[in-house]
């Protein structure tokens, strides 16, 4: 296969090494051993992994002349796209319902979120994601494609290989929109019924201190989710005069380049917690160095 390659900006250090480090002070600071924390850095490593599935080849074709992939590198792409692109889906989504659970129900949140649930849900998000994954590729390594193909894309996504097959996709396009329209369901529901629980919450006694700490405590995760959902809404379902094409290779960079670069930001930025310990560990390097 050949990818069409256009010109983007070298942004892959910008997410992998914010998000590491999220994920380090994580695992160092004892005061972020929490199940909000405990998401955030799934999140954080799906968001690098993410990224590194499509950033580094994109890289490597601005500077080489044959801007092709073999057909076992385009399929191992795909398949680590959809499981990267459906784990967040549910982490976004268990970030919703801890949120949920910190604000409604914040005198059993340790009972509730405990850490085997947590771990739990974290092991059932990858397992699922997982078999998401691996099912949409099977399907498709069951199609012929002819010689020659260009896929109009800078990676290899699952509905631009599809366009390029001479085999009957019907199969392929029902379990996308049974299989993969059950995955966006669920996890947007979560999401949704999260926060509408959390707002019925604040207004049965509304106060400006409550709904500043609920901002401050659903902050992130809500600019993110608008961030990851709002960009796809736009591209797909608003009118423009832009062709297909475009709105492909708009919502492709989107979800592969900017909103995992954003989201450490987003959250380092706007958490206090994060910053005080980037502050500590900044100290300690320093001791260290000394």
């Amino acid at each position: 296969f050949k990818l069409a390659t256009f010109r983007l900006p070298a942004t892959h250090l910008i997410t992998v090494l914010p998000g590491i480090l999220i994920i380090l002070l994580i695992r160092l600071d004892p005061r972020l051993h929490t199940p909000m924390y405990f998401f955030l850095s799934h999140l954080a490593f799906s968001d690098v992994s993410f990224s590194s599935v499509t950033v580094p080849k994109i890289l490597m074709d601005l500077k080489a002349s044959d801007k092709s992939i073999s057909y076992v590198g385009c399929i191992s792409q795909m398949y680590f796209f959809l499981l990267f692109a459906c784990l967040d889906n549910f982490l976004l989504a268990l970030m919703a319902y801890d949120r949920f659970v910190a604000i409604c129900h914040p005198l059993h949140y340790t009972t509730i979120m405990r850490e085997e649930l947590c771990f739990l849900l974290v092991t059932g998000s990858w397992s699922f994601s997982c078999v998401h994954a691996l099912l949409h590729t099977l399907l498709l390594s069951r199609l012929s494609f002819c010689t020659g193909n260009t896929i109009p894309n800078f990676f290899c996504d699952l509905p631009a290989l599809l366009t390029l097959t001479c085999s009957d996709t019907s199969l392929n396009e029902l379990v996308i929109f049974t299989e993969g329209g059950l995955v966006a369901l669920l996890s947007l529901s979560a999401i949704f019924g999260s926060y509408v629980s959390i707002g019925a919450t604040i207004l049965k006694t509304p106060s400006i201190k409550r709904i500043c700490k609920a901002l401050s405590t659903c902050g992130s995760h809500l600019f993110v989710v608008f961030l990851y959902y709002g960009t796809v809404a736009i591209i797909y379902f608003f009118p423009s005069s832009n062709n297909s094409k475009i709105k492909d290779i708009i919502a492709s960079v989107m979800y592969t380049v900017v909103t995992p670069m954003l989201n450490p930001f987003i959250y380092s930025l706007r958490n206090r917690d994060m910053k005080l310990a980037l502050g500590i560990l900044y100290k300690r390097v320093v001791i260290f160095a000394k």
